[in-house]
Parts: structure tokens; sequence; C-alpha cells
């Protein structure tokens, strides 16, 4: 009797030890936490924190997908000093050509022209004249092209979000400890003059400690959903649960909270709302009930990091909601605040002394757009300071792509580490199956690797490189 009732308990234990995950393998718990594997760095490699390579005088790029993000990358490049777009490669020839045309008409040399095949962007980076690949594609093909890309040598810049999976991250990551090439995601995000002026406030403890930082991708895209490739976007939509596109919320606060740089996000829970017009909009768009569309209308996530510092980042593209990033930074002494209406709130000791202007400042709503204004000029951040006229000039996103590239090619020109990582892109990724993983165990948390393998607080702050040494 006693040896059935221990073997019982034994059971009872071990059935508690395990719960089921989305892809059906079984993963490990501990204090009610779902469990995440962290591989052995490959013998050989080290981290890449800090990231160096040898500089380049001209950046020359080869640009693969050239639908919706393509065209625009070539038409900023050609603003940029040092950079060269040397390569164009799209399964359609048809915006190969048209996309040759933007380099004709600025006065360039035609790109080399890779197109009708589904492999053409193989031959793209096999070409030993390319130094950056830049991928533009659907989600799905980022990471297969850029572990090829590096494979041949190549810095690789993968648009959003460059990783679905823990495997394709983990493999991100080792490739590019191993060639010592840079493996950036292209968050233009970070670069908008709200939040990379807010980013510097924070650096200079204008908010105090900060405490809670929030971030979304709440875009209605019911416009737009035909115009991705072969219906690409929507379909993901239907055949996976969780944040499939977190970057744009996550990326901006990330950098505040010095994530890997002093702090790591350790847990995650998410939950979401049951999907009503994600199947409506298959049907509208296709004709054909979708029977098990599995991603809620609205998903929303809970971290929290090391540090005991938390984040809220929500995901919605389906219902009729203004566009919102959230982007929120609450601290100690202040508040900073993008969407729907941009604005801070400080205690009143916070006020730089100065700052020429009278405010009789309280807790009961943001300071005046005179003060508001004030404070962000004299706290713009040197990057904008220096590109803003130009950016909104260029444009993309009202200068933030342009911001992004500039600095990425910058970087590369004179041998400083990238503004975002590999390790950035790992954690703003993650997110997409980690939330699913939540998800299907009723809401769990889950586990959140450290993708550094130990090397989260070897750097104590995040920092721009300049080539003078300085950090801002």
């Amino acid at each position: 009797m006693r040896k059935q009732i221990f073997f019982s308990l034994l059971l009872v234990l071990v059935t508690g030890l395990f719960v089921q995950c989305t892809c059906d393998n079984k993963v490990r718990t501990r204090n009610g936490v779902i469990l995440t594997e962290v591989p052995v760095r490959p013998a050989g490699q080290e981290d890449a924190i800090l990231m160096t390579a040898p500089k380049l005088d001209t950046v020359r790029v080869g640009i693969i997908g050239l639908g919706m993000r393509g065209p625009g990358a070539v038409r900023r490049f050609i603003h940029i000093e040092g950079a060269k777009v040397v390569a164009l490669c799209d399964i359609v020839q048809e915006r190969v050509d048209d996309t040759q045309n933007i380099l004709i008409n600025a006065g360039l040399p035609k790109a080399a022209s890779y197109a009708g095949d589904a492999d053409a962007w193989k031959q793209l980076c096999e070409n030993p004249d390319i130094d950056l690949v830049y991928i533009c594609t659907d989600w799905k093909s980022h990471a297969k092209m850029a572990l090829y890309a590096m494979e041949q040598g190549k810095h690789v810049a993968i648009e959003v979000p460059a990783a679905m999976n823990m495997d394709e991250i983990w493999a991100l990551i080792d490739m590019s400890e191993k060639t010592r090439k840079h493996c950036m995601m292209l968050e233009n995000c970070v670069y908008d003059f709200f939040e990379i002026t807010t980013l510097n406030m924070a650096q200079q403890n204008l908010f105090g400690e900060v405490l809670h930082v929030e971030g979304a991708y709440i875009h209605n895209l019911d416009e737009v959903w035909s115009r991705y490739w072969n219906n690409w976007r929507l379909d993901y939509n239907e055949n996976h649960r969780g944040d499939v596109y977190p970057t744009h919320g996550i990326g901006p606060v990330c950098q505040v909270l010095d994530i890997h740089r002093g702090d790591k996000m350790n847990y995650l829970v998410s939950m979401d709302t049951k999907a009503v017009n994600g199947p409506a909009m298959v049907k509208k768009l296709t004709g054909r009930e979708s029977e098990n569309f599995k991603n809620g209308d609205h998903t929303m996530t809970m971290i929290r990091t090391e540090n005991g510092k938390t984040i809220h980042i929500q995901h919605n593209v389906l219902t009729p909601r203004p566009y919102d990033r959230m982007y929120q930074i609450t601290g100690t002494e202040g508040f900073a605040n993008k969407y729907p209406i941009e604005g801070y709130s400080l205690r009143p000791e916070q006020m730089p002394e100065d700052l020429d202007v009278v405010e009789n400042l309280n807790m009961h709503g943001f300071v005046s757009e005179d003060v508001k204004k004030a404070l962000m000029e004299k706290y713009k951040h040197p990057i904008v300071k220096e590109l803003e006229e130009i950016a909104k000039k260029v444009g993309g996103h009202g200068g933030m792509d342009f911001i992004m590239d500039y600095r990425l090619i910058y970087c590369l020109r004179n041998g400083l580490p990238l503004d975002m990582d590999v390790y950035d892109l790992a954690e703003w990724c993650c997110l997409t199956e980690l939330s699913a993983i939540s998800l299907e165990n009723n809401s769990a948390p889950v586990e959140i690797p450290d993708f550094t393998r130990g090397s989260w607080n070897k750097v104590n702050g995040y920092r721009h490189a300049y080539v003078d040494g300085s950090g801002k």
C-alpha cells in the first residue's frame, strides 16, 4: 500500500513538472514558471557585446525584397555618404526594374539584378562585392536569409521581426558570434524624435528611476492586408497565436531600461481576446471560412525584469482603433507619454533651473505645450541635432527610417558597435513564441532566457557609439 501511495505521489510530482507548449514539446517548470532552454555556446565562440568589425570606407549594400519596404531603403541610401546600393533582388523582375530607376534617376549606376527565381537571393548573398545584405522580405524568410548571408561573410540588417521563433533566434546569435558579422534588426521606432529625446531625458535622470514602461503595435490594417505578397501577413496571424509583431513597442522601452546592459527580462505573462475580426477578414479577402483562426484580436504581455522593473506590451492589428505605439515611461520623479497625446509630467523640483519657462506644475496633468517644447529642445538627442533636418527632408516614417539607415552606415564605416545588436534582436523578437507558450498554457508565466549567456550586466547602461569615443 505504501509503495502504491509512493508511486502515486511520484506520478503527481513528475506530472506537475511539465506543461504542454504550443509546439507539442514538454517543457520544465520551476515555481510555476515555464523554463526555456539556453543552448551551450559553441566551443571557440565568445559573446558579441560591443562587437566591432573592420572599418568599411564604402558600405556596398545588397537589398533583398522590393515590395513594400525595399524601394524606400534605396531612396534613403542614395542620400547617405559612404553607402552604395550595388545589388537588388526580388522574385518579381518588374520590381527590380522599377527600383533600378530610382538609382538611374539619381544619376547612379544600375545595381546587379537578381530575380525570377525563389532562390535568387542566395546568388546576391554570394556576391563578393557586397558588404551588407539588407533584408525586406516576408517574416518567415528573414532568418534563413540572414544566416546564409552571414555564412557568406556579410553583415546583415533585417526588417522586423527578424526571427519568429526561438530556434531562429539562437541560430542568428550563434552565427553572428561565430562569424563576427553584425546582425541588426531594422527597428526604426527607436529613432522616432519623441522616443530618442525621451531616452536622453531618462539617461539624464529627469524621470528619476524608471520603474514601468509600456509599448504597443496597435494599427488597424484593414486597408493594407491585401497588399502583402500572397497574403502572407494575414496567413501568419491565422496560423499563429501570440504577439507576432512586438518589436515597435518593446524596442524603445528596452533601451530606456538598459536591457542586457545592466538589467535583463526574467519572465512574461500573456493574455488575449478571442478571434473575431481575424476570421472575418479572411472571409472578406479570400471568400473562405477560417475555422481555426489562432490569433486573438488583441494580445497583452506583461514582463518583469531582474531589477524589479515591469513592461507592458500590446498587439492589435484588427480592430478600428487609432494608431498607437503607447510608449510610456513611468519613473519615480516623472512620466512621459507619446500616444494619443505627447506629454511629460514632472515633479516641480525636476524642472531644469536653466529652462527659461514659468510653469505652475502639478501632478494632475502634463506640463504645458510650451514647457514640453522647451524640454524637448533642451534634451534633444545629439543624433537628432545632427540629422533632424535631412531626415525630415528624405523621410521614411517621418525621418526615423533615414536616421536608422544613417546610423547603421556610420557605425560600419567607423568600425563601431551598432546601436542595436543581435541580443536586442533576440530580446525584442522572443515575445512572438514565448507569448504563444504562455497563452497556450492558460497565461502561465514563461521564462525569458538570457540571450547573452551571462553577459547581460557586462555593460553599464545603453549608449550610442561615436567616432570620438563619446557615448550618449
